[in-house]
């Protein structure tokens, strides 16, 4: 979970993430929503990649990137499951 939080941390990537919430995308296609180089969205790519909040499949010369809503959720919960804990002091 170390990456993914790691991943989460950066805004850009975070934009990504919206992004693809709302459809799988090309690399080109999330690269246009940016100003900045091809390369840098491929560097946050892989990182969101290796954290398995992206998924990617090549179609034809494209690879499609897509959100994993199963890691998306496993971070909800991890996050409830802490919410709901009482506050204990000591």
């Amino acid at each position: 979970m170390n990456d993914t939080f790691k991943a989460l941390a950066d805004p850009t990537r975070r934009q990504i993430l919206r992004l693809l919430r709302k459809g799988d995308l090309t690399a080109g296609e999330i690269a246009g929503h940016f100003n900045m180089t091809k390369p840098s969205i491929s560097h946050h790519l892989n990182l969101l990649k290796q954290a398995r909040l992206v998924l990617s499949e090549r179609k034809g010369q494209y690879i499609v990137y897509s959100l994993n809503t199963t890691v998306v959720q496993e971070v909800l919960r991890w996050l409830m499951e802490i919410s709901d804990t009482p506050n204990r002091k000591e």
